[in-house]
């Protein structure tokens, strides 16, 4: 392969994928879609890394997908239908893989998130924003319906008229919108980016591990089920997080005024 179409880097804890096609906006191509699956695969495995950024080389989160590459594939050997969907679906596995894996992500949103690519940001636990980022849906700028879990991840939060209207209208909002819409956490001036990230990331990945995965699991499943459902699962995993060294660590540390030291064991 002619170029690293992703760069990864683990330290103090805190992974970091970087989608890098800087001179396409990192638009998704199929290797960049299969590497980070794999990669982040295996960091949810790793004991070693507590928390994870994903962000972009230059000026861009994600564009999206490649529309360049989509025309020359619409002009080349000719796919099934069934061929192009059960594709799509595997390149989904991204968006699903950063939302249910039991790892917190943090989206690092240095410039365009788009189409695909505000699917990914939104696919993270958390977004931190470069005061100048962008994003919007643009799937009607070219005659799509919506990919990467956007439909879904939209309506759970605005809701359903402003999701639609995001998606119909293509509107590309600036991030202190996106703020108000409660699609990023946070909005930070370029020069204070970085560190915010970081600080962010470093705080999450020495924190109580196994309580985060509980917490983004049940969020993520209070989505889909009922109250009742919530305080049964919430009975198991509070319980679980209990025996925990962490637990110990937290309540001695209570006890004795002091910051706790967790080992996320």
């Amino acid at each position: 392969m002619s170029e690293e179409v992703i760069l990864t880097n683990v330290e103090n804890k805190v992974a970091t994928l970087t989608f890098n096609r800087p001179d396409k906006l990192n638009a998704l191509s199929r290797d960049l879609i299969f590497q980070a699956i794999e990669t982040l695969k295996g960091w949810s495995k790793d004991e070693t890394v507590g928390a994870i950024i994903i962000t972009g080389a230059g000026r861009g989160f994600c564009a999206g997908g490649d529309v360049a590459a989509m025309a020359q594939r619409n002009e080349g050997a000719q796919q099934t239908l069934e061929e192009k969907i059960d594709w799509l679906r595997e390149g989904h596995e991204l968006s699903w893989t950063i939302y249910n894996m039991p790892k917190v992500t943090i989206a690092a949103v240095n410039g365009h998130a788009m189409g695909a690519g505000l699917g990914v940001a939104l696919s993270c636990d958390i977004r931190i924003a470069m005061d100048t980022a962008k994003f919007g849906t643009a799937y009607a700028k070219v005659g799509f319906g919506g990919d990467f879990g956007t439909t879904w991840l939209l309506t759970q939060y605005v809701g359903a008229p402003k999701a639609k209207e995001l998606f119909f209208l293509s509107d590309i909002i600036e991030a202190r919108e996106a703020h108000q819409l409660g699609l990023v956490n946070r909005v930070v001036v370029p020069e204070d980016f970085q560190a915010t990230v970081a600080d962010v990331a470093a705080r999450i990945a020495n924190g109580p591990l196994t309580s985060f995965r509980y917490m983004k699991a049940n969020v993520n499943l209070s989505a889909t089920v009922d109250f009742r459902t919530m305080l049964d699962r919430e009975s198991e995993t509070h319980i679980r997080c209990g025996e925990t060294a962490d637990h110990q660590e937290g309540v001695r540390a209570f006890m004795e005024k002091r910051a706790p030291k967790f080992t996320g064991k």
